[in-house]
C-alpha cells in the first residue's frame, strides 16, 4: 500500500510541476522576452556599442599627437683616420649617453580626411543601429510565425477533438440502432474508420504543436519543458485597415533595409572624398623639446647635456598620389554609383513587397468571410443530413460526406482567422513597425 501511495504522490508532484511550467504568453510579452534573451539581438546590440566606440576613435583624430622617448646608452671610444684611412687615432669618448625627446603635432589641415573619417564613422554608427533594428524585426516576425502556427495547431486540436466527440456520439447512436436492427455492422465500421483517422490527425497536430512550442521556447530562452499557451483573445484584437498608400509611406519612413541602402550610398560618397584627400597637402603645427648628451657632433666630444626646442608649421605632400591614387579614386566613384543603384533597387523591392503583401492582406479578409459562410453551410448541412439519416432518409455515405465537410470547414475557418492576423503582422514586418 505504501508503494501505491508513494507512486500517487510522485504522479501528483509531476502533474503539479508540469502545470507550473505552463506559461500564458501574449505577442507583446513575447517580443519583450526576445529583446531580453535573444542571442542574435544581443550580438547586434554589441555591434552598436562597437560602432559608438569607433565614432569616438574617429573624433579622437582631431586631438594632437604627443609622443615622448627616453633612452640610456653606452658609447665606445671613437676612431679617427685621414681620408686615405691612415694615421688612425683613438678618440676617447664619454661612455654613458642619454636622450630625451618630447614631440607634439596638431593637424591643421588634412585635405578633409579627418572629417570624412568622422562622417563615415557616424554613418556606420547609424548602420549598426539599423542592423539591430532590422534583426529585431526579423526575430519578431519569425517568432510571430511560430506563435501563430502554435495558435493554429492548438485551435485545430480543439476542432478535431470536437469532431472526434461528435463521431463518438454518432457511433453510440448507431450501435443503439444496430441493437434495434435498423443499422448494419458495416455502417458502424465505416464510422469507426473515420474515428481512427481523426485520432491520427489529432496525434499529428499535437506532435507538430510540440515541435513549434520547442522552437519558441528555444528562441526565447525559456526554461526547458515550458509549455506556451497563446493568448486566447488574439483573434479579437483590432486590425488596422489602412490603404496601400499608407503602408507604402510607412515602409519609406521605417523600413530598415531602405535606410541601410541610403546610408551605404552616403558612405560611398564620403569614401570618394577620402580618396580625394590623398591628393591634397597635410599641414600641422609641430613642437618639440630635446635633451641629449654627450654632444657627439663636436670633436673632441663634449661631455655635456644639450637642450633645445622648436615650434613651427610642417607641410607634407605626397607627390606620388598624383599618379598612384587614380585607380583607387575611380574605384571609389564606381562603388558610390553602385551603392546608389542598390538603393534604388531596394526601393523597388520594398515597394513590390508591400504591394504584394497588401493584396494578400485584403485576400485574407475575403477568405475569412468565405470560410465563415462555409462553416455556416456545413453546420446546416450536417444537421439536416443527421436528421435525415436518423429517419432513414439518407445514406451512410451522405452522413460521412457531411461530417468530412464540417471538419474541413471548421479547420478552414481556423486557418483563415490565423492567416488574417499573420498577413497583418507581415505588413507590419514589411514596414518594420513590429
Amino acid at each position: 500500500m505504501w508503494l501505491i501511495a508513494f507512486a500517487i504522490m510522485l504522479c501528483s508532484q509531476t502533474i503539479h510541476a508540469q502545470t507550473l511550467l505552463q506559461q500564458a504568453l501574449g505577442i507583446e510579452e513575447m517580443f519583450r522576452l526576445a529583446d531580453e534573451n535573444s542571442v542574435s539581438i544581443q550580438s547586434y546590440r554589441t555591434g552598436q556599442q562597437a560602432a559608438d566606440e569607433a565614432l569616438k576613435a574617429a573624433k579622437a583624430q582631431r586631438l594632437p599627437d604627443i609622443s615622448t622617448s627616453l633612452s640610456v646608452s653606452y658609447l665606445g671610444d671613437g676612431r679617427l683616420w685621414d681620408r686615405d684611412f691612415s694615421n688612425a687615432t683613438n678618440i676617447p669618448m664619454p661612455h654613458y649617453g642619454n636622450n630625451f625627446a618630447l614631440e607634439a603635432q596638431q593637424v591643421i589641415y588634412a585635405g578633409g580626411a579627418i572629417n570624412s573619417g568622422i562622417a563615415i564613422a557616424k554613418l556606420e554608427q547609424q548602420i549598426a543601429q539599423l542592423d539591430w533594428h532590422k534583426k529585431r524585426q526579423e526575430i519578431r516576425f519569425l517568432l510571430t510565425g511560430y506563435y501563430l502556427n502554435l495558435y493554429k495547431l492548438n485551435n485545430q486540436e480543439q476542432v478535431i477533438k470536437k469532431n472526434l466527440e461528435l463521431t463518438e456520439q454518432v457511433i453510440r447512436n448507431m450501435e443503439a440502432r444496430e441493437r434495434e436492427g435498423t443499422v448494419l455492422k458495416n455502417d458502424i465500421t465505416r464510422y469507426e474508420l473515420q474515428r481512427e483517422t481523426l485520432k491520427l490527425q489529432l496525434a499529428q497536430v499535437q506532435d507538430a504543436g510540440k515541435i513549434m512550442n520547442h522552437q519558441l521556447v528555444t528562441t526565447l530562452h525559456l526554461p526547458e519543458g515550458t509549455r506556451i499557451v497563446p493568448d486566447t483573445t488574439l483573434l479579437n484584437q483590432h486590425i488596422s485597415v489602412l490603404t496601400e498608400n499608407d503602408w507604402q509611406q510607412m515602409a519609406k519612413q521605417n523600413n530598415a533595409s531602405l535606410q541601410l541602402a541610403a546610408l551605404t550610398a552616403q558612405i560611398g560618397e564620403q569614401k570618394v572624398k577620402l580618396e580625394c584627400s590623398e591628393r591634397l597637402p597635410k599641414i600641422a603645427l609641430v613642437a618639440a623639446e630635446h635633451l641629449d648628451g654627450p654632444i657627439t657632433i663636436e670633436v673632441p666630444v663634449l661631455d655635456n647635456n644639450f637642450n633645445y626646442w622648436y615650434v613651427g608649421i610642417g607641410i607634407k605632400y605626397n607627390i606620388s598620389s598624383l599618379f598612384k591614387n587614380n585607380k583607387k579614386l575611380k574605384q571609389a566613384r564606381l562603388n558610390a554609383r553602385r551603392n546608389q543603384e542598390e538603393h534604388m533597387l531596394a526601393m523597388e523591392q520594398t515597394e513590390n513587397a508591400v504591394q504584394a503583401g497588401y493584396v494578400n492582406f485584403l485576400t485574407s479578409f475575403t477568405d475569412l468571410q468565405t470560410q465563415e459562410k462555409s462553416v455556416e453551410l456545413a453546420d446546416e448541412n450536417y444537421t439536416v443530413t443527421a436528421n435525415r439519416y436518423q429517419n432513414d432518409l439518407a445514406l451512410l455515405t451522405d452522413m460521412l460526406d457531411a461530417s468530412n465537410m464540417k471538419l474541413t470547414a471548421d479547420l478552414g475557418l481556423v486557418n483563415a482567422r490565423i492567416n488574417l492576423i499573420y498577413n497583418y503582422y507581415k505588413m507590419k514586418y514589411l514596414t518594420h513597425t513590429l
